[in-house]
């Protein structure tokens, strides 16, 4: 497929592959019951709708949206159990994603981890913000920014594994990942360029495949060619990264926010890892951002089932 290189693109494109289902969990909160409506006027997503029917039906009054259009599934059991019943409905094949509505996420996750119903695949779950930002050719993948604080070698080559998946439901066939760092030099006083360094080598023996490695990287030289230009470093990754991978939660947090605030871009985020993608939005997330969200699991959705 093309590779899909503005999130508008991500959009017309889900709508090609979709509607998808998607089971959300405690679904009696109007921002997630209008961001479900947007993906179903858009013909990106279908939903079943969990949790207090009495609720979802009021809240759906208030916001004029017909509720013949979903599957209302009532769960009065509160959070944990309506988690595990959403979960249930994915884990069973009738929807091929899961969303997080109104439910603290540690049941939502508890719920994704059950032994018996749960989304468990064996590999590490993470976070990925998605980004489009103005002047830039291409969309830039952040990861992992909020699950995963201080993950290990270990931890980082199942962060990547998950996002390079991602980028090639995006259509990037061979995804270029800059581990970064303060500096764009092995410093064994600084724990993430070496850890940058393990991870190059191992891409480069075969270890960590269907992706190009290379770092540790600064920003500036992950994403821009004139600097890394400048500072003679040569590089396939150097400056056209598509993923940027970061060293812990501190700096993905404060690079994708930092975006979000300070940037002219359009923003998408979902958890991956698990058998299903999962969408899992802030209440300060626009509205935008939760439609692509769903548009983001659509597409990988649709690129898992191939």
């Amino acid at each position: 497929m093309k590779q899909l290189r503005t999130l508008t693109e991500l959009l017309d494109h889900a709508r090609g592959v979709g509607p998808m289902t998607i089971s959300v969990a405690c679904a009696d909160d109007a921002e997630v019951l209008e961001a479900v409506e947007g993906a179903r006027k858009e013909g990106v997503a279908n939903a079943h709708l969990v949790g207090d029917a009495d609720k979802i039906k009021q809240i759906a009054g208030t916001l004029s949206i017909d509720l013949g259009n979903y599957d209302v599934i009532d769960e009065k059991g509160g959070e944990a159990a309506a988690s595990l019943k959403a979960v249930e409905v994915v884990s069973s094949g009738k929807a091929q994603i899961l969303m997080k509505g109104m439910v603290k996420t540690a049941n939502f996750l508890r719920a994704v981890l059950n032994k018996e119903k749960g989304l468990r695949s064996g590999s590490t779950l993470s976070h990925v913000y998605i980004h489009e930002v103005e002047n830039y050719d291409r969309i830039f993948f952040i990861s992992d920014p909020a699950f995963n604080t201080y993950p290990d070698i270990a931890g980082k080559i199942g962060i990547i594994e998950n996002v390079v998946k991602l980028a090639h439901a995006f259509g990037v066939e061979v995804p270029k990942v800059a581990c970064l760092a303060a500096v764009e030099v092995v410093n064994t006083d600084m724990p993430p360029t070496i850890d940058a360094s393990i991870l190059t080598q191992m891409n480069r023996r075969g270890q960590i495949k269907g992706c190009i490695i290379d770092g540790p990287f600064a920003l500036d030289n992950a994403v821009s060619e004139e600097s890394a230009k400048h500072k003679g470093i040569v590089s396939e990754v150097a400056g056209r990264a598509d993923i940027l991978h970061v060293p812990n939660i501190d700096s993905g947090n404060m690079l994708a926010k930092a975006i979000v605030y300070f940037a002219r871009n359009k923003t998408a985020g979902l958890v991956l890892g698990a058998k299903a993608p999962i969408v899992l939005t802030s209440r300060a997330d626009s509205a935008e951002t939760k439609l692509l969200s769903i548009a983001s699991a659509v597409a990988l959705a649709a690129f898992q089932k191939k």
